[in-house]
């Protein structure tokens, strides 16, 4: 079994920051691509981020430049540096690990989200 831990939300003035963190643990041999999807109310769930196990990343034209994902392999963690909030960031975050266990194949896991709110 595997299980992923966000922390790291809250409220935020427009120009904060905040910096998420998605922690994995249990049957873990090996994490692949790790990312961020935020979903705001009443549309669909985006992706923010994502970072692969040779560290390329990628971003959402959106968050490029005030958005900074990285990974620490040996705590089995993701995280999302977040600047120059703005109110349209405000959402609920989830991440997502692309996971293989001791004898199984690659499964896509998910967190459990954490909001963020811009707010003044």
């Amino acid at each position: 079994q595997v299980q992923l831990v966000e922390s790291g939300g809250g409220l935020v003035q427009p120009g904060g920051s905040l910096r998420l963190s998605c922690a994995a643990s249990g049957s873990i041999f090996s994490i692949y691509a790790m990312g961020w999807y935020r979903q705001a109310p009443g549309k669909q769930r985006e992706l923010v981020a994502a970072i692969t196990n040779d560290v390329s990343t990628n971003y959402a034209d959106s968050v490029k430049g005030r958005f900074t994902i990285s990974r620490d392999n040996a705590k089995n963690t993701v995280y999302l540096q977040m600047s120059s909030l703005k109110p349209e960031d405000t959402a609920v975050y989830y991440c997502n690990l692309a996971i293989r266990s001791l004898g199984m194949g690659v499964k896509v896991y998910w967190g459990q989200g954490t909001q963020v709110t811009v707010s003044s």
